[in-house]
């Protein structure tokens, strides 16, 4: 069994995130969305509610969890079983980052394979940090995320 693990930290879920969602679920016999709880970083949800969104939005998908996890990555896919990261690339720069990310990972736990996949290109430009920057002055953010979660951003905001 392929069970692969899709970190990050959703804060909120993005259409990009969705999408590398729905077909890693078309290759993976499970998908494990590890969001992380950085104590140290301030985020606009809750991991709480970050799961809670999740889950919500991934609920169509038989074979996709969601769960949370602290401190390192490589030790909570150890500690599930998860061999296989997923990790979306949208340009160039992502890359730079995530190879760095990946080889040290392999490092630390050699039987995790990291599979970059890129984002469909009409989400190529899309993170949280856009979506949250729109939102924080009242923007439109209906082409960045699904409508159900708008009024818990604005709401956020107090927009």
């Amino acid at each position: 069994m392929k069970k692969a693990i899709y970190p990050g930290s959703f804060d909120p879920m993005t259409f990009g995130h969705l999408d590398i969602i729905e077909r890693s679920s078309k290759i993976f016999d499970e998908v494990v969305i590890g969001i992380l709880n950085n104590s140290a970083k301030k985020s606009l949800f809750s991991v709480e509610e970050r799961v809670e969104i999740a889950r919500d939005l991934t609920k169509q998908y038989g074979n996709v969890t969601v769960d949370s996890f602290d401190g390192l990555m490589v030790d909570y896919a150890k500690s599930i079983g998860a061999n296989i990261v997923i990790r979306g690339l949208r340009a160039v720069t992502d890359f730079d980052y995530e190879i760095q990310i990946a080889q040290t990972n392999k490092v630390q736990y050699p039987e995790l394979e990291t599979i970059f996949m890129t984002t469909a290109l009409n989400y190529s430009y899309l993170s949280s940090t856009i979506v949250r920057e729109f939102a924080s002055y009242g923007g439109d953010i209906s082409r960045f995320v699904p409508a159900e979660i708008i009024p818990k951003i604005k709401a956020k905001y107090n927009v």
